[in-house]
């Protein structure tokens, strides 16, 4: 491999993982270890790796449930020079610290399980082929030198402690053993839970793993020791949950919690939008002579144009305006300046990082669609605060409203959380509010909504969320996020991108006293490169094209594969599913495209189905 060939390290993920899939907390694979993300205490931060990412609402999101919190910083990159790893580069070192996890390992061979404290395993590390690195039982008395592997089990609670499988108690059944000496048999070559053994070769105890789950099996296991192995620590309080037997790769080890944006401009006025995308770098700025220092060593970029005074003036009235703006107290909305920036669609605001262009409605909608705004530049920005396990409780509550059961992500209050940003392109629709409204009231809808909010509360309930009632996003939600869910499959099949790289945002609520209300829907890709995405999804909102994709998405949403059985589909009672006419096959979009976790979904209320045919919005026209 030639110097200019970029060399990918073992573990390399893009920020934007770090906020959905490898976050602090997770369980990260290599290929021949299991190792978790530690908290943030561990993390470096320091300036030439990591760099602060200016985004003023968001952040003040953050701060309202995390008051500690000062900044939003990218995570550690280091430059990919092509060059071959250097262990003896202090920056080979530089990057996101992980702790091995599970702590319990198994022989391959001899089929010895034990913790790595036993002193049973010695690590074996390769810094030039980290690939290599990993655990090996020196004293195997079936092969020399084996590798180990982790132990495929671990415990969890909903509070988000995770800890080994209690190995010894299980297979003692909490009876004492002077001496456990554990091995992990295999009876089948499936790997089930079914045909795995552990046998304790002092005592002759044994047990089958399948005896670990189950509900009924969850009340014999041990009460969770509140243990949080990213905080290397236990929770101070005492948890009163029984843990839950999870196997080590499950997809709900872990679930994000976290808070995104779209930066929108803060005003008309060019000094105020530069002065906002680098605050990291005015706030500083407390005189009028710092800026001119700052000009002479050329940190004022496209500000030069402006005079000394009236670039203080300007970072004097931005900082007033973000004391006065908002406190760490009180509940900020996200939502409704992006919902006012689309609809208004001023073209003084267009910059090279927000760029709007509206056009016609298509013709054939023009009576249930009111306005199309093409987004051909777009900034978001995302911030991780927290976790969860077993259950993804966070798509259920309101965006600002995180779940109780939140594990944190340091020690101590955090000063600052992990961010990332992404540039793209979007397509907004808005729908006549009239029509909605007047949707809204039918009899059919208001059924409707009796259902799919007693499955909601139930499912609500089940989790310990309190007071479902506010979480309860409503008929009107429902209606734009099944249309929303029709419009990315069509348009996944045109525009060049995937389906799992186009995400919807969506503005759904009836009106209040102090918030007008809101019928639409943000549907756009975005990718961490500076210069953004390429145009695809832009280029089918022109009118004509975006009126052949949404009659097209319509006349999809008719039938479904699974019909009769998914048009017949009511939101559980039990709170199993808060979805009715939606499958797969039909409307279900990938995890990273969906704000609700595929719920709130029902294609009868977009056109009729085989069975429904009294729900449906378009056509009334």
């Amino acid at each position: 491999m030639s110097n200019n060939t970029p060399t990918p390290r073992v573990g390399d993920v893009r920020p934007s993982q770090l906020m959905f899939t490898y976050g602090v907390g997770a369980l990260v694979d290599l290929p021949k270890l299991s190792v978790i993300v530690t908290g943030l205490e561990d993390w470096p931060v320091n300036p030439e790796y990591t760099h602060p990412i200016n985004e003023s609402r968001l952040l003040q999101a953050v701060q309202y449930h995390l008051h500690n919190v000062e900044k939003l910083l990218a995570p550690p990159v280091v430059p990919d020079t092509g060059a071959q790893p250097d262990p003896t580069d202090p920056s080979y070192y530089v990057g996101v610290p992980v702790a091995t996890f599970p702590r319990w390992m198994v022989c391959p061979h001899c089929r010895i399980l034990a913790p790595l404290s036993s002193g049973l395993f010695q690590l074996d590390e390769n810094l030039f082929r980290m690939d290599e690195t990993c655990y090996r039982h020196a004293n195997c008395n079936k092969s020399k030198n084996p590798e180990v592997l982790p132990a495929r089990f671990l415990s969890a609670c909903e509070k988000g402690h995770l800890d080994d499988f209690p190995w010894i108690d299980f297979v003692h059944r909490n009876e004492p053993c002077n001496l456990p000496m554990l091995s992990l048999i295999e009876h089948g070559p499936s790997g089930e839970a079914r045909d795995l053994e552990v046998r304790c070769e002092n005592c002759k105890s044994q047990r089958r793993l399948s005896e670990a789950f189950g509900q009924e099996n969850r009340e014999k296991l041990p009460k969770c020791k509140g243990r949080r192995p990213h905080l290397r620590d236990y929770e101070s309080e005492p948890c009163q949950n029984n843990i839950r037997a999870i196997t080590l790769g499950a997809s709900n080890t872990w679930f994000p919690v976290s808070l995104s944006t779209i930066g929108i401009p803060v005003s008309a006025d060019i000094i105020m939008q530069l002065i906002e995308e680098n605050w990291g770098v005015y706030k500083a700025v407390t005189a009028p002579a710092i800026v001119a220092f700052m000009r002479t060593v050329g940190q004022l970029g496209r500000l030069s144009q402006y005079t000394d005074e009236r670039i203080y003036q300007a970072i004097e009235q931005y900082r007033q305006n973000q004391a006065t703006g908002s406190t760490r107290e009180a509940k900020p909305d996200l939502k409704t300046p992006e919902w006012k920036i689309f609809t208004e669609h001023n073209p003084a605001l267009n910059s090279d990082e927000f760029r709007l262009r509206a056009v016609q409605v298509p013709a054939k909608f023009a009576g249930l669609i009111k306005q199309v705004v093409l987004v051909e530049r777009l900034r978001e920005v995302t911030a991780l605060v927290g976790f969860t396990r077993i259950d993804s409780g966070g798509e259920m509550t309101d965006e600002l409203d995180v779940p109780t059961s939140i594990a944190p992500l340091s020690r101590a209050q955090p000063t600052w959380v992990p961010a990332s940003e992404v540039r793209g392109e979007g397509i907004f629709i808005r729908f006549d509010e009239q029509k909605v409204a007047e949707w809204a009231h039918r009899a059919a809808i208001q059924e409707a909504s009796a259902e799919f909010f007693a499955a909601h509360k139930q499912w609500c309930e089940n989790r310990g969320i309190e007071k479902p009632e506010n979480s309860f996003p409503g008929m009107r939600y429902a209606l734009i996020h099944s249309f929303s869910h029709a419009l990315m499959r069509q348009l996944s099949l045109e525009c060049g991108y995937s389906a799992a790289s186009i995400r919807e945002r969506i503005y759904a609520q009836p009106g209040t006293e102090t918030c007008e209300p809101m019928a639409g829907l943000l549907i756009y890709t975005s990718a961490p490169d500076s210069e953004g995405t390429l145009g695809g999804l832009v280029s089918l909102g022109e009118t004509d094209t975006l009126g052949l994709h949404i009659a097209q998405a319509l006349e999809s949403a008719h039938l479904c594969a699974n019909d009769p059985l998914c048009a017949e589909h009511l939101p559980a009672a039990q709170g199993h599913t808060i979805h009715a006419a939606a499958c797969h096959a039909c409307l279900f979009a990938p995890e990273t495209s969906c704000e609700k976790g595929n719920r709130y979904l029902d294609r009868a209320m977009l056109v009729p189905t085989v069975e429904k045919d009294l729900r449906h919005f378009f056509g009334q026209s």
